[in-house]
């Protein structure tokens, strides 16, 4: 890949994004960013590119997600098939059809979300349930691995739930921060980054500090509805954008 200017900062401003979307959320919309990274370079590379990156965005935000914030009873329940996760979704990394993975979670994800309109928008709490926590820990891990995009499914679990917006946002940034230190090293396996990919980002680290901080600020400003709003339309963003990778992987 050639280290051009557009390279530099295109790459630089879709790491700002994802750590922004990080310090706002607690992570799962890392997806969001990811377009821009497409602009410049493959997806594979920009997969070896943001797996190390992920970890110290995850890291730096822990600073303002502390343990208060976690929702442990959950984490308990969505850790290990987030590891089992991870796990398949590396061994079947060269096998799978990522077009197909893409579109069914993107369908997954609209029905969610649309039965959410359909219920008029609002939050209905729902009891903990260790299937559906298993469920969602493991989808979250197949797709985190395969396409960065492990959001959706735990999104799916964790909203219903009605936690509040610190102990949803912190809950996700551990569950993330966990998930993104295991697939680190599967992923630098599969990449090896090298020359002008580990000057990117080197660069694009500096984004870091000020992105997830400017995320969290907003974080602050919001309120619990506007949260819950944002993140279901986030989730809508998420979808269609996979639905996109899918279709056109089809049509090329």
């Amino acid at each position: 890949m050639e280290l051009t200017t557009a390279t530099i900062v295109i790459a630089f401003a879709g790491v700002f994004l994802i750590c922004f979307m990080k310090g706002a959320f607690g992570g799962g919309f890392a997806i969001v960013g990811i377009p821009l990274l497409s602009i410049v370079m493959d997806p594979v590379t920009a997969g070896g590119l943001l797996a190390p990156l992920f970890v110290a965005m995850d890291l730096f935000a822990l600073r303002y997600w502390r343990p208060s914030t976690w929702s442990k009873p959950d984490l308990v329940l969505l850790l290990p098939g987030l590891v089992i996760g991870i796990g398949f979704g590396y061994l079947l990394f060269r096998v799978l059809d990522h077009r197909a993975i893409a579109i069914l979670m993107a369908a997954i994800t609209l029905i969610f979300v649309g039965l959410w309109f359909v219920g008029g928008a609002k939050v209905t709490i729902r009891p903990r349930s260790a299937p559906k926590a298993i469920t969602a820990g493991l989808a979250s891990g197949v797709t985190t691995m395969v396409a960065h995009s492990g959001g959706p499914p735990l999104a799916m679990y964790l909203l219903p739930l009605g936690l509040s917006k610190e102990i949803y946002a912190g809950t996700t940034s551990l569950f993330f921060t966990v998930g993104n230190l295991i697939k680190a090293l599967p992923w630098l396996l599969l990449v090896r980054p090298s020359g002008n990919i580990v000057i990117l980002m080197v660069i694009c680290a500096l984004a870091i500090p000020v992105g997830v901080w400017l995320g969290w600020r907003l974080h602050g400003r919001l309120d619990q509805r506007q949260l819950y709003q944002a993140c279901y339309g986030l989730l809508i963003i998420t979808a269609l954008k996979l639905l996109w990778d899918g279709i056109s992987g089809y049509l090329i």
